[in-house]
């Protein structure tokens, strides 16, 4: 399995992290739902620096170097700042309390139309 990680630096932009929930919660879940060899992808945000970014495990090296339409740096206007290609070690799920992925995230708590 192979992991990346995609930082974008939102500053400068023109985009916050609540429009790019907008983004998430109208368009980008609902499509990587449908990427194959795609295992997990976890949106993640630092509103203290105004990064974006997103976290992506992968099957294998071939589904990792797989072309994505770049939509999100369509809307941001640029690259991302940093973009990592990690080998997998493991993975493990602990003991909570949470519903099955997808799970509760900050697009699903914030009403929609408040981006």
């Amino acid at each position: 399995m192979k992991a990346t990680v995609a930082w974008w630096d939102l500053s400068g932009s023109g985009h916050s992290i609540a429009s790019l929930r907008a983004y998430l919660r109208d368009e980008a879940v609902d499509r990587f739902a449908s990427v194959e060899g795609l295992r997990l992808k976890f949106w993640i945000a630092d509103p203290a620096t105004e990064r974006w970014g997103a976290v992506l495990l992968w099957e294998s090296a071939e589904a990792a170097a797989r072309p994505l339409a770049p939509r999100a740096a369509e809307l941001i206007g640029r690259a991302p700042v940093q973009y990592t290609v990690f080998d997998v070690e493991a993975t493990v799920e602990g003991v909570h309390t949470l519903p099955g992925l997808p799970g509760p995230g900050l697009i699903r708590e914030e009403p929609a139309g408040r981006a």
